[in-house]
């Protein structure tokens, strides 16, 4: 017949569980604070990422604005699926960024740039 246990009893493996836990609690303490330690001590300027070059937009440097009808230029700007890159790959600044997608928009209409590339 099994043994039956009240709600009382705790079961014989929680106890050594309960024993275990309470040394192992000295140890990670201790080793949380080396670690704290040893984070607090990192330089985090050695450790940020690379930072890349800044980006500078081209109509700006060349003191230009984009054309519809200059088709070549425009195909800098729009990626391999036809779609119009955003600013912060081309690098150009806002302004420039509003008049090159307007001006992507008419040259698709004109049918000049195609709206979708075929794959």
């Amino acid at each position: 017949m099994p043994v039956r246990r009240t709600v009382t009893q705790k079961h014989p493996v929680a106890s050594v569980v309960a024993a275990t836990k309470s040394t192992d609690k000295a140890s990670t303490k201790e080793a949380t604070t080396n670690v704290r330690k040893s984070d607090s001590q990192i330089d985090h300027k050695s450790t940020d990422l690379q930072s890349k070059p800044k980006k500078y937009c081209h109509f700006c440097q060349s003191k230009t604005i984009p054309h519809y009808w200059d088709s070549n230029s425009l195909k800098r700007y729009i990626n391999d699926r036809g779609r119009i890159v955003p600013k912060a790959r081309t690098g150009t600044c806002s302004k420039h960024q509003r008049w090159l997608s307007r001006e992507i928009k008419r040259s698709r209409h004109l049918a000049m740039l195609p709206f979708v590339v075929r794959i």
